[in-house]
């Protein structure tokens, strides 16, 4: 019993499962385990056609406008308050393609939490904001318009 104890311990430690080595991914393919990044979270994976990270929160940001990068936001973890739409306020260029700004007039407030999935398209305004003591996790996924 002691041996196919020890036998079975060598095998995990070796990277077998089951009697079989573990295989490297394929090229291209990606896991987060549990949804962080194995370098940790200010990893962002460029894979030209879009862009992966996970952005955390613990206040309001500002507004960000991307001029051809669409948002995907999924929720992982706290809630905010989403404001999408209307028009910039003090909107300047923050990095090509790429605006911000210090409000939104004429926008639209959504509440977000855990588990919620958003899709902001390329040239809309958008930001978060915060109660105090709260914070949001999310998975960012950008997708480059082509």
């Amino acid at each position: 019993m002691k041996l196919r104890v020890l036998l079975s311990l060598a095998m995990l430690g070796a990277g077998m499962v089951g009697g079989a080595q573990q295989q490297a991914l394929p090229r291209g393919v990606t896991i987060w385990p549990k949804g962080m990044p194995p370098e940790g979270i200010k990893q962002k994976d460029n894979y030209g056609s879009h862009i992966l990270s996970v952005s955390h929160r613990e206040k309001s940001g500002v507004v960000e406008l991307h001029e051809a990068k669409d948002d995907v936001m999924i929720v992982q973890s706290g809630e905010a308050t989403l404001i999408v739409g209307g028009r910039g306020i003090g909107m300047h260029p923050s990095a090509p393609g790429e605006q911000q700004g210090t409000s939104i007039e004429g926008g639209v407030s959504q509440r977000v939490s855990t588990g919620d999935v958003i899709h902001i398209p390329s040239n809309t305004p958008h930001q978060f904001l915060l109660d105090p003591g709260k914070r949001i996790t999310y998975t960012l996924v950008k997708i480059v318009d082509r």
